[in-house]
């Protein structure tokens, strides 16, 4: 490629000169190509070492003037091609003009102008492409690719220098991280080491510093443990390595393949070797901590941060902290992790003005809001920029919200305050605030459609508690939370201070639970930013059916039964609305048991519009992956809840380790936060809790059960006693100060024994778990959930690799450590189209929802490339079309996609078994199905090349199979399955019978003709392919007279009317197994003998075919007269790509590479029969597998070649070998290569 005029000053060093001209040099690089030597040797590990451009360009052209000292660098090139079209160019194109300058200083600034002025008309070509890129990284970007192999579309994110250590010894050089692999490549000395890893195998990253490796990155896979250190910036490279990582497994988990994010604003510094991918992705953590730290919606993006400070009222003190800004939300978080935190929505917003600055207040902002609060920002870096980006925001914010209804917060009671009256023109566009001067709100019957306010207010029993010390008790509360709005601001702009999490560990009233449910959850804004989006949802959903809603209406009933709101039919539909509108916008979870528990007590509390997008922040932002088909997220959390044992409680640790309780009790109470294991009126105030603190606080209060029974654990002998200490344990947490009636527990039949139990107080348990584990950090319970989703994910991986060798292994010659083998590149296969493929089609054939045999399947190209790897049977160039051949025999619900088990089957036929079942699929590969019927030349061949025994042969078990599996394949077609529909393909599994050789229909001449033509392919490559010429030539010649002598034994006028009728009547397939084509309809007709009017006639009175059909047959009905080959159309000689068994087929038109004129067809020792054959397609001729299996048992080497046995696991190593060649572009002798 062409270079901007670079300077060298020492042209020699390094590089050998080997042509010349008076203006120009071409070089290349020393110990490159061959020899070398010594030299060459030091040159390569410089270059590797030092990361220097000629290890991808080891040519180049320096730019010289004969008294000049200085030369200049004008191209370069990664090839001896490449730079020799860039020297011709200059030798026709400057050479003579550059002679007539008489000034050398003209002559280089000539030449300079020249070579940018080619440079900038290349760069106008390309510009639409990655010019974000800087040039260095391009470089490596293209080092990376000649080196790995990688296409085009693997996309570099970033390279680091640092050492690999190959045993004891490091071996320095780079590291190159891409979207999908991780390589790393060395050159010390003629030692070179190459390694791949794809991100998707990685099991476990670490970083850790031992005696052995000082501070290093540990890469594990499921066969080897890779360390790699000495990084100029460890921790940047470990996070980039986590992303990517994470990234391949939630590729893994919910076939998310990684999009680049092209819409990021540009740079306002140019980056020096930042690629737009590393950008993108230090964006997307920036994004997911913004949205964590703040419960924003999922698609809020983070548009930049800035120290400053914020006055706060409430305690007259400006806090320090950074103040964020997103296209929606202006957010700030002190420093000071509990001070203050703080969420203004851009749609609260009226005015944003800078005040004046002075010595106490440097550079302040105020933001006022419509709920009359205003805030002030100081001490900000760039205020003008700031309140310009907010101002662009602002426009882009809509001022109106299409909504019919004003809010109101749902409660009867005079200690709820309602929402200020609001503008008529913007009815939602403001958080819940409120003042104590607010009047309460009064809802009636009549206002509210069904379930519009809690169930908990229609359903509340008449209480005595509300008139006693309790009620008193929560009238309390109600006014501690009065006084925090008052001083503090209510709705989505309160100040959010430790004062705050303090009323909330103290139990929220139950006039307010639902508002702060919804405020704390980051709920709300999804809400008033999707308004009628739920009831738009449920409106879809009405009488819609799937397995989801069948689940749904089979827990329906079982979610809280004790209580009074879910033993009527109100509360029952209420909860069949959010869990089915839920479904139906999330299919990839659908519904999850343990689902129905938590939105029924959402439903207590809000109506069914919050309680639906509560659920929504639930199951995608604050307890990711829990509630989809492998409940993920919470084996991710039951990991880090062991790990967190392990650290605070390692005594009881290993006990439970012991005893595997961990694993049984966490699941039960993390999917249900605790709803189904505890008192309802204790287990609402866990629930308060998390809203607010999130995940960390489920596992502290874990902690502390687990800490206040330790001694009665220690002591225990079996799982069951465990479980029994702590069922009893959370059967008594108590709320005393619940206003509600207590509402009977399940599982308080747990309790037992005469001594009465022993209560615990809810409050005093959270007081505890915050004395004791409050130390937990959301950032580190992060970093573990991390770790611990490598695991889970790999782990659920291996389960399933386990459970589909399992499932497959009964009926399959492959041992199982083959078949865990073959799964594994089926896997890889299915993984790379995902992210190589041009289209997300690969992506979207993996349902979930399936079986995990069903869930990795390949098509057609994908099995092609599977099969000429691994296949015994090469054929060379004929291998691409045997490949479809047993694709389409093997794809028997004909949806071009096949599973694992379909593909080990093929591959368990070529491998395993005898002769005759090896000889079986090669018989049934040159008969339909496995013959593509596109691959034909007309309808009226193919009926006229079936013969009469083929059509006798297929029973009418065969046709009522075909038929029964019209409606199947529909049913099949349709997402997601029911379970009833593998019942009955299971069934039917069974009950088939084992196909024996005589079910097997006879061979037409033609597809015979297709047979030996494999055959020859397939023995072309082998050590004695003579011997096997010779003995197939004689199998075929014999083949051939058997099946003329056959033809005088089948009375055929009789049996061909017969069978025509049959057709007419049974046989629905034959019309769609062959398109028509008039030309060759004529010339198969021309040929047509006499004797086959009645037959042909006969087919041709099926209402399909057309009167032009009938026509052409009655005048064709004469003897056929000429050769083959003038008969054939242009289609039917192609080569043997193309050809299939039904194409029009001689042994004239099989003159090619693969079957020379002497043999096969011609050695039939001149009989008067292989003349005619030679002359034209005989199709009363037909031959039987029986008497194919027969003729090649005579020959010694046939029967040898199909029993000798192949080590697929060889090939598979092979394969794998092959998978990514490595660049042709390094001429270093490969000494040793690793990885």
């Amino acid at each position: 490629m062409w270079l901007g005029p670079e300077e060298v000053l020492l042209a020699g060093a390094l590089w050998v000169t080997e042509r010349a001209n008076p203006f120009f040099l071409l070089q290349r690089r020393r110990g490159h190509g061959k020899g070398g030597g010594l030299t060459g040797l030091l040159v390569g590990t410089l270059d590797v070492v030092l990361d220097s451009s000629a290890r991808v360009a080891p040519y180049r052209i320096l730019h010289q003037t004969q008294d000049s000292q200085v030369y200049w660098a004008v191209a370069c090139g990664s090839s001896r091609k490449e730079i020799t079209k860039h020297w011709e160019w200059l030798e026709n194109n400057l050479l003579q003009t550059l002679s007539i300058f008489d000034n050398e200083e003209d002559i280089t600034t000539f030449v300079k102008g020249k070579i940018h002025g080619i440079i900038a008309e290349e760069n106008k070509n390309e510009q639409p492409q990655s010019e974000e890129d800087p040039g260095k990284f391009k470089e490596a970007e293209l080092k990376m690719r000649k080196q790995f192999g990688m296409p085009e579309v693997e996309k570099l994110v970033n390279y680091y220098s640092c050492s690999y250590w190959k045993g004891r010894v490091p071996r320095q050089g780079w590291l190159y991280l891409t979207v999908n692999h991780l390589c790393f490549y060395s050159f010390l000395l003629g030692k070179e080491v190459t390694l791949v890893i794809q991100w998707v195998d990685v099991t476990q990253l670490e970083k850790n510093a031992t005696l052995l490796f000082p501070e290093c990155i540990k890469v594990s896979t499921r066969d080897n443990e890779l360390y790699f250190s000495m990084f100029l910036n460890i921790n940047e490279t470990f996070k980039l390595m986590e992303q990517l990582a994470n990234i391949a497994m939630r590729q893994l988990l919910d076939n998310e393949s990684f999009l680049q994010d092209k819409s990021l604003p540009k740079p306002r510094k140019p980056l020096k070797n930042i690629s737009a991918l590393k950008r993108d992705l230090d964006a997307r953590a920036k994004n997911e901590c913004y949205r964590a730290t703040f419960r924003l919606p999922k698609d809020e993006c983070l548009d930049g941060h800035t120290d400053c400070t914020l006055w706060t009222p409430f305690n007259k003190m400006h806090i320090p902290g950074q103040m964020f800004v997103s296209n929606n939300y202006i957010c700030f978080a002190s420093k000071a992790e509990e001070a203050c935190h703080l969420i203004i929505p851009l749609r609260e917003v009226t005015i944003v003005e800078k005040a004046d600055s002075s010595s106490v207040l440097p550079s302040p902002l105020s933001i006022s809001t419509k709920s009359k609060m205003t805030f002030f920002f100081a001490n900000l870096k760039d205020r003008d920029f700031l309140v310009q980006r907010i101002s662009d925001f602002l426009q882009r914010t809509p001022s109106k919200k299409p909504c019919d209804r004003e809010w109101k917060w749902n409660s009867a009671d005079p200690g709820c305050e309602e929402v200020p009256e609001l503008p008529s023109s913007s009815p939602l566009a403001v958080s819940p605030t409120s003042t104590l001067s607010s009047r309460p709100v009064n809802f009636s019957a009549g206002e509210v459609p069904t379930a519009s306010q809690g169930l908990l207010k229609l359903f509340r029993r008449n209480s005595e508690e509300l008139s006693g010390p309790k009620g008193a008790k929560e009238k309390m509360k109600e006014e501690s939370w009065n006084i925090h709005f008052f001083e503090y601001g209510r709705g989505m702009c309160m100040y959010r201070t430790a004062k705050t999490r303090e009323l909330v560990q103290k139990g929220i009233p139950e006039s307010l639970r639902g508002e702060l449910w919804l405020l704390f959850s980051g709920a709300w804004n999804e809400m008033v930013t999707h308004p009628g989006y739920y009831a738009d949802l449920v409106e879809k959903s009405m009488g819609k059916y799937n397995l989801a809603t069948e689940e749904i209406e089979r827990d329906l009933h079982r979610s809280m039964p004790e209580h009074p709101a879910f033993q009527n039919e109100l509360g029952i539909a209420a909860l069949r609305r959010v869990l089915t509108a839920y479904a139906f916008r999330n299919p990839t979870i659908g519904y999850c048991q343990a689902m129905n528990i938590v939105t029924s007590v959402l439903l207590l509390y809000c109506n069914e519009e919050e309680a639906f997008w509560l659920l929504v922040a639930l199951c995608e932002r604050m307890l990711p992956d829990y509630y989809n088909t492998r409940v993920v997220g919470a084996l991710v959390d039951q990991g880090i809840f062991e790990e967190l044992t392990r650290e605070y409680l390692p005594q009881l640790s290993e006990k439970m380790q012991d005893l595997g309780v961990i694993s049984t009790i966490s699941l039960s109470w993390f999917l249900t936060l605790f709803l189904s294991v505890m008192p309802f009126e204790s287990a609402v105030v866990i629930v308060d809790c998390f809203f607010y603190e999130g995940i960390k606080f489920i596992l502290q209060v874990s902690l502390a059960i687990l800490d206040a029974n330790m001694e009665k654990l220690l002591q225990c002998c079996d799982e069951g006693e465990a479980m029994t200490i702590l069922g009893r344990y959370l059967d008594n947490v108590v709320n005393k100060q619940s206003i509600s009636p207590p509402i009977p527990h399940l599982h308080a039949l747990l309790t037992s024994g005469d001594d009465p139990p022993l209560e615990i107080d809810i409050f005093e348990l959270i007081k505890t778990s915050y004395e004791k584990f409050s130390n937990l950090k959301a950032d580190d319970i992060e970093q573990m959930r991390f770790k611990q989703r490598l695991k889970v994910i790999q782990s659920l991986e291996d389960t399933a690799k386990k459970s589909v060798v399992r499932a497959v292994s009964g009926d399959i010659g492959f041992s199982m450590e083959e078949l865990e083998e073959l799964y594994v590149v089926f896997k890889a296969k299915y993984l790379m189209s995902c992210y190589w493929g041009n289209n997300r089609a690969a992506a979207a054939r993996r349902d979930q929802s399936l079986p995990y045999l069903e869930q990795y399947r390949i098509d057609m190209e994908q099995f092609k490339e599977l099969f000429i790897s691994l296949t015994p049977w090469s054929c060379g160039a004929h291998t691409p079309v045997l490949a479809g051949r047993l694709f389409r025999l093997l794809d028997e619900n004909r949806d071009s996609l096949i599973n694992f088990k379909e593909f080990v089957t093929g591959m368990s036929g070529m491998y395993h078994g005898d002769l005759t079942e090896k000889l079986k699929v090669l018989y049934k590969l040159h008969l339909p199905p496995a013959l593509n019927p596109e691959e034909t030349e007309s309808a009226l061949e193919a009926t006229s090349y079936f013969t009469e025994d083929v059509t006798a042969e297929e029973t009418q078990e065969d046709k009522g199979r075909r038929n029964d599996n019209g409606p199947e394949k529909e049913e099949k077609g349709t997402s997601p399955q029911d379970y009833r529909y593998y019942l009955r393909m299971w069934a039917k599994e069974k009950e088939s019978k084992k196909e024996t050789i005589k079910d097997l229909p006879k061979m037409s001449q033609e597809q015979f003709i297709e047979l030996c033509k494999t055959l020859y392919n397939m023995f072309s490559e082998d050590p004695v392919e003579q011997e096997l010429y010779h003995a197939i030539a004689t199998v075929a010649s014999l083949l051939l007279r058997i099946g003329e002598v056959g033809k005088k034994f089948s009375n055929r006028p009789v049996r061909k009317s017969e069978d025509c009728k049959a057709n007419n009547t049974q046989d629905p397939v034959s019309e769609e197994e062959s398109p028509t084509s008039e030309q060759s309809q004529n010339s198969a007709v021309e040929q047509q003998p006499q004797a086959d009017h009645e037959d042909k006639t006969c087919r041709d009175a099926q209402p399909e075919k057309t009167h032009q059909e009938n026509q052409t047959l009655g005048d064709g009905s004469g003897e056929g007269q000429g050769s083959p080959l003038q008969l054939l159309s242009d289609d039917e000689t192609k080569d043997d790509m193309s050809m299939s068994s039904y194409s029009m087929v001689s042994t004239g038109s099989l003159q090619c590479e693969d079957i020379a004129d002497d043999t096969v067809l011609v050695g039939c020792e001149g009989s008067s029969s292989a003349a005619r054959y030679g002359s034209t397609i005989d199709t009363d001729w037909s031959i039987s597998f029986e008497q194919i299996l027969a003729s090649m048992l005579t020959e010694t080497a046939l029967v040898n070649y199909f029993e000798k046995k192949v080590n697929i696991l060889q090939k598979i190593k092979d394969q794998k070998k092959v998978e990514r060649q490595f660049s042709s572009s390094s001429d270093y002798e490969l000494s040793s290569v690793s990885g």
